[in-house]
């Protein structure tokens, strides 16, 4: 067998003898062969397609221990994993990606051409209305639904004290009805809020792992609408006859979907269908979706739990929720869950952006 030194080595894989040193000491890749004397290491040439492989995995930017990993199974899974791990990318990119295109768009819009301040002074309103329904199968419903002149939520708690949680996660939402807002600071007092809501589902949980709520809620600025989002509650906009889903399931079986180990399809059978991977009050890595849409006159938006959205498919949403005022889409949508087994609390939140030409009418 011959021998590669270091050096060798380093330029055959495309690794620095750095990087090679690294990986020695995590036993990620270790020499084949270790001078006692002069302490050198050699590597054999069999060792050149593990190397080439943690080089690239280290260019798609993976961390060492997920590598290490990849680096024990066989090729067919070790490709499993590998497009698991972009799917998370090109996910956590997508958040960031509607963050730029938020701050272009923002930027953009509040300085002209000379510098001088220019801000959208076309105002419209909402019309809204909230409907939670309990089911047929659960003994209490644990879901808040709440609208008002500026708030939109939906939270669905869990546990023995998931109604209090869900209830306490909106109430310190509710402040912000009264807060001034702009597009500028808006997602700064949104994520304020949020993490007062954490705070408050915690005390309510008052220890116990398994208490906690989702919280899917759209504020109002006058010209736009800032989205959070934990859970697996949703936001969905109807917009000329088309429906578009514009939260992201923080769930176990969406995190399999996403990373191309189940399809849709598999997910609506799935052991572990009801797991959350992200609610309140969470931890650290928890943290909400948080998002600024720009609105038209005439969109509709709904916020929902899951318990109308797991009895209801989006096609049927869409029909249900394209006509009438907003309280009788609320009724429509929630009737509906109940007529396919009313397993779950359902709740539903509709709002319709107008111009001012008509006050808002009251949530149910």
């Amino acid at each position: 067998m011959g021998w590669l030194t270091i050096g060798a080595f380093a330029k055959a894989c495309r690794l620095s003898p750095k990087a090679l040193r690294l990986y020695d000491e995590l036993d990620l890749l270790k020499p084949a062969r270790v001078d006692p004397e002069t302490g050198y290491r050699y590597y054999a040439d069999a060792q050149l397609d593990r190397a080439r492989l943690v080089a690239w995995l280290r260019r798609l930017g993976m961390p060492l221990a997920r590598i290490r990993e990849v680096c024990a199974l066989p090729a067919g899974p070790a490709a499993r994993e590998v497009r698991a791990y972009w799917a998370r990318v090109e996910a956590e990119t997508a958040v960031r990606r509607d963050l730029a295109a938020f701050l272009v768009d923002h930027l953009s819009g509040e300085s002209g051409e000379c510098g001088e301040s220019r801000r959208d002074t076309t105002m419209l309103e909402l019309r809204y209305a909230a409907r939670s329904d309990r089911g047929r199968v659960r003994p209490s419903n644990q879901d808040t639904a709440y609208a008002g002149r500026r708030l939109l939520a939906v939270a669905d708690g869990c546990g023995p004290a998931g109604a209090s949680a869900g209830a306490a996660a909106v109430a310190a939402l509710k402040p912000l009805e009264e807060a001034e807002l702009s597009p500028g600071n808006v997602l700064n007092l949104l994520e304020d809020a949020v993490r007062s809501a954490s705070e408050a589902v915690r005390r309510v949980a008052d220890g116990s792992t398994e208490v906690g709520t989702t919280l899917t809620a759209l504020l109002w600025t006058g010209s736009r609408l800032a989205l959070v989002h934990i859970g697996d509650s949703r936001a969905y906009l109807l917009r000329d006859g088309e429906l578009f889903r514009i939260t992201h399931d923080h769930s176990v079986v969406q995190s399999l979907i996403d990373e191309g180990r189940l399809t849709p399809e598999e997910a609506a059978s799935h052991p572990q269908r009801m797991l959350l991977a992200k609610a309140l009050p969470g931890d650290a890595a928890d943290t909400p979706d948080l998002k600024l849409h720009e609105v038209r006159a005439g969109d509709r938006y709904l916020v929902c739990s899951d318990g109308l959205t797991r009895a209801v498919p989006d096609e049927r949403i869409r029909e249900l929720l394209a006509g009438g005022e907003p309280a009788d889409a609320v009724r429509v949508l929630t009737e509906a869950a109940d007529a396919a087994g009313g397993t779950d609390n359902a709740s539903a939140v509709v709002a319709d952006v107008v111009s001012p030409t008509r006050p808002p009418v009251s949530a149910d």
